[in-house]
């Protein structure tokens, strides 16, 4: 738990846990995050604006992840986007600059996801559509450390996490996200708000589903970065579904 905390937030933890227990609790990570981020969105919405509270909310989530999963987003699209060989990608992505095909795909999420949350903090509870983002976007990162998924060569950080999350354990943690979701939906009235953004979470990480697997068959595995973008993506296909399926 205090590996999670320190490799995926800004949280300063005593020593220097190794990144081997990072994915396990990537979900608790992603709990504590959706609530901190759900608080700014809706006290923005209220005292200010819809927009304001969808900016700052999704600031507040950039700072406390030190923005690594916006740059493993921007990296990954790097290196799937532009036609090239697996080892010329992987190099690319090693790389510390940021080409123009990971610019656009950073603003464009970035825009997506604060054009999305915008609308939803105008319904009752909309607040509740982006908590439900957060996690399942730690859900698909904890994915990735599932026994079987390839590593990407030269992953360091990639091959210390793998095989370290149970089948078992993943499901308990979505489902504790569901129960969550539903519980919180049902406190604030509205039961079925509740069934469409588990819905909503199910669709989102589908998407990151997607991106998973076209990394592996391109990349020949995940690494960091791609863990960071299949958060970004489960994130921001959630938002946009829940505004679909919420908001609309």
């Amino acid at each position: 738990m205090r590996a999670a905390f320190a490799w995926l937030t800004v949280a300063r933890v005593p020593g220097n846990p190794s990144p081997r227990g990072v994915l396990p609790w990537a979900p608790l990570v992603g709990l504590v995050l959706g609530d901190l981020a759900s608080l700014t969105g809706w006290l923005g919405a209220r005292y200010a604006s819809p927009l304001v509270g969808a900016v700052l909310a999704v600031a507040m989530l950039a700072w406390l992840t030190r923005g690594l999963h916006l740059d493993g987003l921007a990296d990954t699209a790097d290196g799937l986007g532009p036609l090239r060989g697996r080892e010329r990608a992987l190099e690319v992505m090693r790389a510390g600059d940021v080409g123009p095909f990971g610019v656009a795909t950073l603003v464009l999420t970035l825009l997506l996801q604060v054009a999305c949350l915008a609308s939803l903090l105008t319904v009752d509870g909309g607040w509740l559509a982006l908590w439900t983002a957060v996690v399942a976007a730690r859900v698909a990162m904890a994915r990735c450390g599932l026994p079987g998924v390839p590593v990407a060569a030269g992953s360091s950080l990639a091959a210390a996490v793998a095989g370290t999350v149970s089948r078992v354990w993943l499901v308990g943690c979505a489902a504790v996200a569901v129960l969550c979701v539903v519980a919180t939906a049902w406190w604030l009235g509205d039961l079925g708000q509740g069934a469409r953004l588990v819905a909503a979470g199910a669709l989102g990480l589908a998407a990151g589903e997607v991106l998973h697997r076209r990394a592996r068959a391109r990349l020949g595995g995940v690494n960091g970065d791609v863990m960071g973008a299949a958060g970004e993506v489960t994130a921001t296909a959630t938002l946009l579904a829940a505004l679909v399926l919420v908001g609309w």
